[in-house]
């Protein structure tokens, strides 16, 4: 089984609901080795300095962004620290949005957002009242060291993280060219529309996941099964780094908190950002230790 990314909790209003962050996603990409094919032995790959071809050891590695054509600034390890954020395992929600105002071309990667011990109460409420209402929350996660803008989606039962790609990560569409004319525009008659959408609702069919696999990698794995009698395979395994359970408790006053979250006046989705995020902020240091203590008990 896998092991979660990180413990922590989704956190909106005054409400905060442990979870494991768990991956959504399974690579089963073949992956290659380069071998010398005079004696099979690795190829290995060296950091070797440009002019004296000399190989450069770790120590002597530095990070360095090219701002001009052959122009470097150096970066050190306190200014890519400054420039981290703040390392924090929660899920914080700004915002609940419909996800159908979302084009597919934000959609990143996905996660699973599993409930710890005794904190099913909040995950279920969360889950059936975006479900109710059809939102997403809109929320800010740190991962290892980047922080990303990401969507707290149903999903069945579950409540799925979406990771989500800035805008300035996308390609506008109006750098390319695009037929701006209607069907009349480019002669295409009626008749040709008709037959188009006949053959269209003849191709329909239900989306089923099950039915779709990778043949590629089948047949490439069958010649690689073909040829495992002829040569010895030796497997690594690397060790896994060992998660950590959070112990919770199930015993919260929903009711209470949810009030206070609406008398505060948080966010909305038509509020600005700039009126909104501070008093979130300044609010959740006095706040969050309350849900915390009343927790425990």
């Amino acid at each position: 089984m896998a092991k979660p990314i990180w413990t922590g909790a989704i956190s909106f209003g005054l409400l905060n609901i442990p979870v494991q962050l768990m991956p959504a996603e399974r690579r089963v990409d073949l992956h290659f080795r380069l071998l010398d094919s005079r004696d099979n032995k690795r190829v290995r790959y060296e950091r070797v300095n440009a002019d004296t071809g000399e190989e450069v050891p770790w120590k002597d590695v530095v990070k360095a962004y090219e701002y001009d054509k052959g122009s470097y600034v150096v970066l050190e390890e306190e200014d890519l620290k400054k420039a981290a954020p703040e390392s924090k395992e929660s899920v914080d929600i700004e915002a609940f949005i419909d996800v159908a105002a979302i084009g597919p071309q934000y959609f990143e990667k996905p996660y699973f957002l599993v409930p710890t011990r005794k904190s099913e109460k909040g995950y279920v409420l969360l889950r059936e009242t975006l479900r109710e209402q059809e939102k997403a929350g809109l929320a800010r996660v740190v991962i290892r060291t980047r922080e990303y803008l990401a969507l707290v989606m149903v999903q069945e039962q579950a409540l799925l993280l979406m990771l989500m790609r800035y805008p300035q990560e996308l390609v506008p569409a109006d750098e390319y060219a695009f037929p701006a004319k209607a069907a009349k525009g480019f002669r295409i008659s009626a008749k040709e529309l008709e037959m188009a959408e006949q053959l269209v609702r003849s191709m329909t069919a239900r989306w089923n996941p099950k039915q779709h696999k990778d043949e590629f990698r089948e047949r490439l794995n069958k010649v690689i099964q073909a040829r495992i009698g002829k040569k010895r395979v030796v497997k690594n395994a690397e060790p896994e780094e060992e998660g950590h359970d959070q112990a919770s408790t199930n015993v919260v006053d929903f009711m209470s908190l949810l009030k206070k979250s609406l008398d505060q006046g948080r966010r909305t989705p038509a509020a600005s950002k700039a009126v909104a995020r501070k008093p979130a902020r300044k609010a959740a240091p006095r706040k969050k230790p309350v849900a915390r203590r009343r927790a425990a008990k």
